[in-house]
């Protein structure tokens, strides 16, 4: 069976694809804010929920120190 886990090396671009869509979102949350609450068909995923989800991910992979999380 194949192994699911990342090495170090495979981890970097996933987690910079992340961080990537954090920041664009942080750039102007007013437009893609509208657009999500449209997608979820609720406000309450919103452009900060998703934001905290995408630093998460993007800790867990080893791309930041997750600092901003606790």
């Amino acid at each position: 069976m194949p192994s699911t886990s990342l090495d170090t090396a495979g981890s970097i671009e996933p987690a910079e694809l992340l961080q990537f869509g954090d920041d664009w979102l942080a750039s102007d949350p007013g437009q893609p804010g509208a657009s999500l609450a449209r997608f979820a068909g609720s406000t309450a995923y919103g452009i900060q929920v998703l934001r905290d989800d995408l630093a998460r991910f993007t800790f867990l992979l080893g791309g930041n120190d997750g600092e901003h999380l606790f």
